[in-house]
């Protein structure tokens, strides 16, 4: 597990205000009418103003390449989701943004659901639990503690709010890369992981469902949705193990 020099923390920094932003920009966007095509295209923009590169364009394999600068999920997609003009935005929707850069050689990256005009009571509780879970995550992101403990702190929130976690997706160690070690579960498991020491970055991300947290996949080979096709939300920060408290490395 890499821990972060001085310079090291603080590129880590830069390229996390870069990325907080750039996602508060988008975001600032969205609204009833406008599809995921044109955030995509702003996020582009953007990004080249900025001087950053997107970490999720052209990421994956050569036959099948990630195709947008930021990933756009829309009401019952978990992550992944393809922009396209097909796809507009309604009132009541709710959008996860999932974006990523690369500034100065280091990786910042953060997640946010929007909520798109005025959305239903169940949705706006769905991400203030996840909003909720992660900042008791990033509570437990101290020096001498496990990856476990983080988990754990999610998953309690979760259950308590009674949402499903998606298991298939977790949190991960970032710095050079997009994803690099350990892999942080938003569930708990039997073994504490990995002992957490200054200097760590990590990317903390749950994933909530209102129903089942059973996936399915679509053809596209990228866009992964609740299988009942309930809403999902996603939350992250990228943020960075200190020798006192977590540092948050992607609020805006």
């Amino acid at each position: 597990m890499i821990c972060r020099n001085n310079r090291e923390r603080q590129g880590m920094r830069e390229a996390g205000r870069v990325a907080a932003k750039l996602l508060r920009s988008v975001g600032e966007r969205i609204r009833p009418g406008i599809s995921t095509a044109e955030l995509n295209e702003v996020t582009r923009e953007l990004m080249g103003q900025a001087g950053a590169i997107s970490a999720a364009y052209h990421y994956g394999s050569k036959k099948n390449p990630y195709p947008g600068y930021a990933c756009f999920s829309l009401n019952d997609v978990i992550v992944h989701g393809i922009p396209s003009r097909d796809i507009i935005l309604r009132e009541g929707d709710i959008l996860s943004i999932d974006l990523a850069v690369f500034y100065k050689n280091f990786c910042g990256d953060n997640t946010r659901t929007f909520r798109v005009g005025q959305v239903s009571p169940s949705a706006d509780h769905l991400i203030q639990v996840a909003e909720e879970a992660l900042m008791a995550g990033i509570q437990q992101a101290l020096a001498g503690h496990y990856v476990n403990d983080i988990s754990a702190a999610i998953e309690a929130v979760a259950l308590r709010g009674g949402y499903s976690i998606v298991r298939e997706f977790v949190g991960h160690g970032i710095g050079h890369e997009m994803h690099e070690g350990p892999q942080i579960p938003n569930y708990t498991l039997s073994q504490k992981g990995v002992k957490l020491r200054p200097g760590m970055s990590l990317a903390i991300e749950p994933m909530f469902t209102l129903g089942s947290a059973d996936i399915q996949n679509d053809p596209d080979g990228w866009t992964v949705r609740t299988r009942d096709h309930s809403l999902a939300v996603h939350v992250e920060h990228t943020i960075l193990v200190t020798e006192n408290r977590p540092e948050i490395l992607t609020l805006p």
